[in-house]
């Protein structure tokens, strides 16, 4: 029984923890995968080269991002394409 209880606590866990991550962060990301952090000041990534990793600021990040391996600083991290959506063809 305890055994049972245990293994209902850990699968109950298990699905609310990405729940309570995806509600912990509304912010939009910018081209870099990063944003500014309002509540606490300073600018921190989620995605691209620099995934958890924060900064004092954006310039900050471009200056690292500069650094890191000659990326022009004002080329964002490229975005994943748009899927193509089908159109019906014009009514005859």
């Amino acid at each position: 029984m305890a055994r049972l209880a245990l293994c209902v606590a850990v699968v109950s866990l298990l699905m609310v923890g990405p729940v309570i991550e995806a509600l912990a962060h509304g912010g939009g990301l910018d081209a870099y995968g990063c944003h500014h952090d309002r509540k606490r000041g300073g600018y921190h990534c989620h995605r691209g080269p620099f995934a958890g990793r924060a900064f004092t600021s954006k310039d900050e990040m471009l200056q690292a991002l500069g650094q890191q391996g000659g990326a022009p600083l004002t080329s964002p991290i490229p975005q994943r394409p748009t899927p193509r959506v089908p159109t019906r063809p014009p009514a005859q």
